[in-house]
């Protein structure tokens, strides 16, 4: 007789939702914890790279400021578009004393011409100043002015300027007796050739600091002091030391380019004629004249071959 009460011993296994629900979100876990891990690593490789780049870059920019002067990459001239943009600004500016594009031109082309590292010396503070010392960027720029606190603010202003003041003792209301004094003493106290620094010609500037009368200036610029009424300094003597300068260079290229500006006053007109002379004109437009003078002998004592005033087309 058959037992049809069979023991199956069946077991039952149930899965709490609670336990899948703990298995999921420990696998939630991980990935986030690889994800930030991820994005940490990723973040530390970019800001490294850009850290890096940043320092090199930095590197490079000093490294090329403190290149010498005469080396192959400080001596790179201005591109053409950078100097053709700054003429164009500087000739838009607002102030009313500002140069037109048809004077800036002539000087900046000679600047340009001109052998690295290239000599300039300017006559007076104009709205022009940071331009040419921009355009003369590989060279020694050098400004004059007449009047020591607009020298010491603009150099305050702007510290890579070097700027020095002077002492004019001549007045414009005198200039007639003033040429006719230095042409009298052509030989001696005011000879075409010599260091200013040691001379008693009443239209020479002997007090400057010594190191401008040593330098074999390229470019020289009168474009001040003031000469708008009788008892104003005039240009006189900026123009007659510009003369001395030019003719007593010991070394560099033998000929100095001579910018006059306002050419059309009276005192630039015939102070130019007188200690530039006519010969070395090399152009003239209304306000701007342009002589190229030569170094001469130290025996000379006469500041023109030719005394006659005319203009001239001859190459530098």
């Amino acid at each position: 007789m058959k037992n049809t009460n069979t023991n199956t011993n069946t077991k039952l296994i149930l899965l709490h939702p609670y336990i899948q629900k703990q298995g999921s979100s420990n696998r939630l876990w991980l990935l986030a914890f690889v994800s930030i891990l991820t994005l940490a690593f990723l973040v530390t490789l970019i800001y490294t790279r850009e850290s890096t780049f940043i320092t090199t870059a930095t590197s490079s920019v000093i490294a090329s400021s403190n290149v010498p002067v005469n080396s192959g990459l400080g001596s790179a001239p201005l591109p053409a578009t950078v100097i053709n943009t700054l003429l164009h600004y500087a000739s838009k500016s607002n102030d009313t004393y500002h140069m037109p594009h048809s004077e800036l031109k002539p000087i900046s082309d000679v600047l340009r011409k001109c052998s690295s590292p290239c000599n300039l010396l300017v006559f007076g503070l104009t709205p022009e100043t940071l331009l040419w010392k921009a355009l003369n960027h590989n060279g020694r720029t050098v400004f004059v002015d007449e009047n020591r606190y607009y020298a010491a603010y603009y150099e305050e202003l702007h510290p890579e300027i070097d700027v020095y003041d002077v002492q004019y003792t001549t007045k414009r209301s005198e200039m007639k007796e003033l040429i006719a004094s230095a042409k009298e003493q052509a030989a001696n106290e005011c000879k075409p050739v010599q260091n200013l620094l040691f001379s008693d010609c009443k239209l020479g500037l002997n007090d400057l600091p010594n190191h401008v009368y040593e330098v074999d200036w390229d470019v020289i610029l009168v474009d001040g002091p003031r000469g708008d009424w009788p008892d104003a300094p005039g240009r006189m003597s900026a123009i007659f030391t510009a003369g001395v300068l030019a003719r007593s260079k010991k070394g560099g290229n033998p000929k100095t380019h001579v910018f006059l500006h306002d050419f059309s006053g009276e005192v630039q007109k015939v102070c130019g004629s007188e200690f530039l002379c006519g010969e070395n004109l090399l152009e003239a437009t209304e306000n701007l004249g342009h002589y190229v003078l030569e170094r001469m002998d130290e025996s000379s004592v006469k500041y023109c071959k030719n005394h006659s005033s005319s203009s001239g087309s001859r190459s530098a």
